[in-house]
């Protein structure tokens, strides 16, 4: 793409039909802020400038870019957002009337939308290719477009307007082919078309489009590109669209995964909030939530209902259902859940086992060792072949400071224990049930703590009065 490529990215508006306080261009879509979204696509063009125009709540908008994130993005991109604010709304045509001072007077401007978050990179990049020195537009043909402006052409299907819905004669509203308002042209063009914009229409507003008007007067060329796909320049004006996008998005993500050669269960059933890798006969069941970076190895099983953000699973795993992974790392042939949660820091060995009802935090599991049922596990470091029995928990809190349980190989660990960290449990020793355990213990011994128990045979029971 070419390196004089300046994108426009219009997001001011307040967006009332969404009914909330946050700014209709901050709602997600698979995870991620809508404009998000548009400034990644642009990203990927190569542009010199993102010019990123800000209305309503334009501070929510600004902050949601200062991230490290973003700023490692934009440096790796070589590109700058400039933000500029529009304090009245008063048109499309307005909007990018306040980005024109900035842009330079060589080079293509792309005028996008911070609430069209799903067109593709190929589908602008056509855009731009087909400016030729004059104004390209991206256009849809729809069985019902009502609601969007008409492109008007001659007998010679030259585009000669655009003419929106509440100015539109019978005739033009029969027109079914439509703007979708994303366009491109010479920067100088834009320039010295801009200030021959009039309100003059129903909505009292600057069009944008009325663009093409100009440019047809000028006799420049005007071309029309298509998108792949119907949903890709469709906008969010409430939640219906929104929801409708959502799928759309995850819909296409499904397949794409699919085609590379991932197996799901049901792909209507499946959202991607992030970024997934995976190797050879990988399987996600229904109603899975993948967030973050994800990275799956050969032969890796996902349960149905299953939330994983951030983790390393390694090959041969198999993750039941309902389980929660967050920031952990799995090694090779593991096995995790149902109904267990992986909580951040926690880090299995090849063949380990996390079983039903299971928490871990910041908890390196070693090789072969098991944590079977309704146990947690925090701030712990395990060796291998351990076996922790029901109901066991690691104390690691006093209140005000965490601390460390080192339980090292081969060790028993007896149903319903309590580990009150900072505390060791030597290699080989067995915990009968029911201890709590304050101090080291001794290699290849046995340690309980437990009452003596008594029968009191006068015992009588209590009786209903």
């Amino acid at each position: 793409m070419s390196n004089s490529l300046e994108v426009i990215v219009l997001a001011a508006g307040k967006g009332t039909r969404m009914k909330s306080a946050l700014p209709k261009v901050l709602h997600p879509i698979a995870g991620k802020a809508m404009v998000h979204h548009v400034v990644d696509t642009a990203l990927a063009l190569n542009p010199n400038t993102i010019h990123l125009v800000v209305g309503h709540g334009a501070q929510a908008v600004r902050d949601s870019f200062d991230t490290t994130n973003w700023k490692e993005k934009l440096t790796a991109a070589h590109c700058t957002i400039n933000f500029v604010e529009q304090t009245e709304q008063l048109g499309t045509g307005h909007a990018v009337m306040q980005a024109a001072p900035h842009l330079s007077d060589q080079g293509v401007a792309l005028i996008l939308y911070g609430d069209v978050p799903l067109i593709k990179q190929n589908t602008l990049r056509q855009v731009v290719s087909a400016t030729n020195s004059g104004l390209s537009l991206l256009t849809q043909i729809l069985a019902d477009p009502t609601g969007y402006g008409r492109i008007k052409r001659n007998e010679e299907k030259k585009i000669t307007a655009i003419v929106e819905q509440k100015d539109a004669s019978e005739p033009e509203l029969a027109i079914q082919e439509i703007n979708t308002g994303v366009m491109a042209l010479a920067c100088d063009k834009l320039k010295s078309w801009l200030p021959k914009l009039s309100n003059n229409n129903a909505q009292k507003e600057y069009y944008l489009t009325d663009l093409v008007g100009l440019a047809a007067d000028d006799q420049v060329g005007i071309h029309a590109v298509h998108p792949q796909f119907a949903w890709e320049p469709q906008g969010v004006n409430n939640r219906v669209q929104q929801a409708e996008l959502e799928r759309a998005l995850q819909t296409d993500q499904a397949n794409i995964l699919m085609a590379d050669g991932l197996y799901l269960s049901d792909p209507k059933r499946f959202d991607l909030r992030g970024a997934l890798s995976f190797g050879s006969d990988c399987s996600i069941d229904v109603n899975c939530v993948i967030e973050g970076d994800v990275r799956l190895g050969d032969g890796v099983s996902i349960g149905p209902f299953c939330h994983l953000k951030n983790c390393t699973i390694d090959s041969g795993s198999n993750i039941a259902a309902y389980t929660s992974i967050d920031d952990s790392s799995l090694g090779k042939h593991t096995n995790v859940g149902p109904y267990a949660r992986l909580r951040p820091g926690t880090t299995l060995a090849d063949q380990a086992k996390i079983g039903n009802f299971v928490e871990t935090k910041k908890a390196r599991i070693g090789k072969g060792s098991k944590v079977n049922h309704l146990s947690y596990v925090g701030d712990t470091e395990m060796g291998e072949e351990v076996n922790v029995g029901a109901g066991t928990i690691t104390c690691n809190y006093d209140g005000v400071n965490k601390h460390k349980t080192t339980i090292e190989d081969d060790v028993f660990i007896g149903s319903n224990s309590a580990l009150v960290a900072p505390v060791t449990i030597k290699k080989g020793a067995t915990i009968g049930a029911g201890s709590t355990i304050t101090r080291t213990t001794p290699e290849n011994t046995l340690t309980l703590t437990r009452a003596k128990q008594l029968s009191l045979p006068d015992w009588k029971r209590p009786t209903k009065k």
